[in-house]
C-alpha cells in the first residue's frame, strides 16, 4: 500500500523532471566532483503544493569554493552575494540556481547577525531548518533521486499545519525571525500554526529585539502583501511580537467601557484594510502603500483620545498625530522614504472627506482636495471608500452616495481644467516682470496669493491675473 511519504515522493521527482531537469543535469556536475546536491526547503514543498517558480534552492556538502567553481563552469556567470553564509548564486535557462553548503547558523547573547557554521550531513542541515515543511529534501546524486523527509513534512503539508523539527523553543532562539517568519508561511500558505509552536512565539516575543529592523521589515512586508493580512497581524498582536516592533498597533485595543464609546478601533483598522484590498484593482493590483496607510490610518487615536461630556468620546487631530507616529515607525523600520511620505500624506488626509459634511462640494473645495492629494488621489479614493465600516446601511449608502458625487465633481472638473497640475496663471518670471523685482521671497507671496486666487475661482487668465497681482502689490506697498 502506498504511503503518503512514498505518493509524494513520486509526485515531487517526477514534478522536477518535468518542470527543472536542468536540477538533475547540475546533478551530475556535483557528483563527478564527489559533492552531494540535493533540492531542498521550500522548493521541495511549492512542487508537492503546484506552485513550484523559477527559483530553485540546493544543500550541499560542497565548501563555496567547490561550488563556485562547478558552477562557473555549468551556468558561466554566477554571484556571490550569500557567500560568507555558503549560497552561490546563477541563473540558466529562465531558472535561478541557489546552492548552500550544509550548514547550522545560530543566534548568540543579543548579536544581530546569525554564527554560520558549515557541516557534512543533510540531516543536521534539514533538522535546524525554520518548519517540517521546509525540512524535506530530495537528494540527487544517488543512483537514483530520493525523497528525504526525516520531520514528517509531508504530514504536516497534508493538515496544513506549521511545525518545526524539534522544540520550537530551540529553533527560534537559533533564529528569532523564524517567528515572524510563522505568522507569514500561515498566511501565504493558509496554514494553522501548531498550539505548541504558538505557546512559544509569545513565550519568546522579547528575542525579537535582536533582530535587525530590515529583516523585520521584509518579513513584515510579505504578510501584508499576503492573500489575508489579517491573519498575519492577528497572530503578530496576539502572541506580542507585534509589540516589539509595531507597538501602534496592539494599541489600537482601547478598552471599551460599558457605554461604549467608541467602536473597536484595532477591528475597525483591520477591516479598513481588507476593504481596502477589495478596491486594489483601481490601484492596478496588491499595494503596499494603501495596505500600510489602511492599517496605520488610526494610530493617533490612542494619544488623541478624550471622553465628552455627556457621553461620547473626541480623537481630536488624530490624523494630525498619526500621520507623524507613522512617518516615525516607518522610518525605524527601514521603509523606503517614497513609502513613508505616501503612507504619512494619506493618514493626514483620511478625514479630509469628512470636513465637507453632507457631499456640497464647491469648485474651490474639490480643486484644493485634489491638490493635497496630488499623485495620491486614487489611494485616497479607495481609503476613504474602504474607511466606512459602519454596520448601519442607511448611513452606509450615504457616505457612498457622498462620495460618489465627489468624484463626480473632480470628474466633470477635470474636464474643464488641468486639475492635477493646478498653478497660478502667472509664473515667477512674469511676477518679477510685473512687479519690477529681482528673485526673493516677496516673489514666493505673491505666488502663493496668486495660486490660492487659482484654487477658489479657478482659471482666471493672465490678463485678469495681472489685475490681481497689482492690486495685491498696491496693499502690500502701503
Amino acid at each position: 500500500m502506498e504511503t503518503p511519504v512514498s505518493a509524494a515522493s513520486e509526485i515531487a521527482i517526477s514534478a522536477l523532471r518535468d518542470k527543472a531537469p536542468q536540477a538533475l543535469e547540475l546533478a551530475t556536475h556535483f557528483k563527478k566532483g564527489g559533492f552531494t546536491l540535493a533540492l531542498v526547503g521550500g522548493s521541495v514543498r511549492d512542487i508537492l503544493l503546484n506552485r513550484l517558480g523559477n527559483d530553485l534552492d540546493f544543500t550541499t556538502n560542497a565548501r563555496p569554493d567547490d561550488i563556485k567553481k562547478i558552477m562557473k563552469n555549468w551556468a558561466g556567470e554566477i554571484w556571490e552575494i550569500g557567500a560568507k553564509f555558503g549560497t552561490i548564486g546563477a541563473k540558466r535557462d529562465e531558472l535561478v540556481f541557489e546552492i548552500t553548503t550544509y550548514r547550522s547558523e545560530v543566534y548568540v547573547s543579543d548579536s544581530r547577525k546569525p554564527e554560520v557554521k558549515f557541516g557534512d550531513s543533510i540531516e543536521v542541515d534539514l533538522y535546524r531548518r525554520d518548519f517540517t515543511v521546509n525540512a524535506m529534501a530530495i537528494e540527487l546524486t544517488t543512483d537514483s533521486p530520493t525523497f528525504i523527509d526525516p520531520h514528517n513534512g509531508v504530514r504536516d503539508l497534508l493538515v496544513k499545519t506549521l511545525r518545526t523539527p524539534g522544540a520550537p523553543e530551540l529553533s527560534f532562539g537559533d533564529d528569532p525571525l523564524r517567528m515572524l517568519r510563522a505568522a507569514r508561511f500561515a498566511v501565504q500558505l493558509g496554514f494553522d500554526i501548531a498550539p505548541e509552536v504558538l505557546k512559544a512565539m509569545s513565550e519568546m516575543a522579547v528575542r525579537l529585539e535582536i533582530i535587525s529592523a530590515e529583516r523585520i521589515h521584509d518579513e513584515f512586508v510579505k504578510i501584508m502583501m499576503s492573500p489575508s493580512p489579517r491573519i498575519g497581524i492577528t497572530t503578530l498582536v496576539d502572541t506580542g511580537l507585534c509589540e516589539k516592533f509595531l507597538p501602534e498597533i496592539p494599541k489600537l485595543r482601547l478598552e471599551i467601557d460599558e457605554h461604549h464609546h467608541h467602536k473597536d478601533v484595532y477591528e475597525h483598522s483591520l477591516a479598513v484594510v481588507e476593504q481596502s484590498m477589495a478596491l486594489e484593482e483601481r490601484l492596478g493590483g496588491p499595494n503596499l502603500v494603501i495596505r500600510l496607510a489602511a492599517l496605520l490610518h488610526d494610530i493617533g487615536k490612542p494619544k488623541t483620545r478624550a471622553l465628552i461630556d455627556g457621553g461620547g468620546v473626541s480623537f481630536h487631530h488624530h490624523e494630525v498625530v498619526g500621520a507623524r507616529m507613522t512617518k516615525e515607525r516607518l522610518k525605524k523600520l527601514r521603509f523606503e522614504h517614497q513609502v513613508i511620505e505616501d503612507v504619512a500624506q494619506l493618514v493626514f488626509l483620511h478625514l479630509r472627506f469628512h470636513g465637507y459634511g453632507g457631499g456640497e462640494w464647491t469648485d474651490s473645495a474639490v480643486r484644493r482636495y485634489v491638490r493635497d492629494a496630488g499623485d495620491l488621489l486614487t489611494h485616497l479614493h479607495v481609503l476613504t471608500r474602504a474607511d466606512c465600516t459602519t454596520r448601519n446601511k442607511k448611513k452606509a449608502e450615504l457616505l457612498a452616495s457622498n462620495y460618489d458625487h465627489l468624484e463626480a465633481r473632480i470628474g466633470a472638473l477635470m474636464e474643464q481644467e488641468e486639475l492635477l497640475k493646478i498653478r497660478p496663471d502667472l509664473d515667477g518670471h512674469s511676477i518679477m516682470e510685473i512687479l519690477g523685482v529681482k528673485a526673493g521671497p516677496i516673489v514666493g507671496k505673491a505666488y502663493e496669493y496668486l495660486l490660492e486666487l487659482r484654487l477658489e475661482h479657478g482659471p482666471l487668465g493672465e490678463e485678469r491675473a495681472k489685475v490681481e497681482l497689482l492690486n495685491w502689490w498696491a496693499k502690500n506697498q502701503s
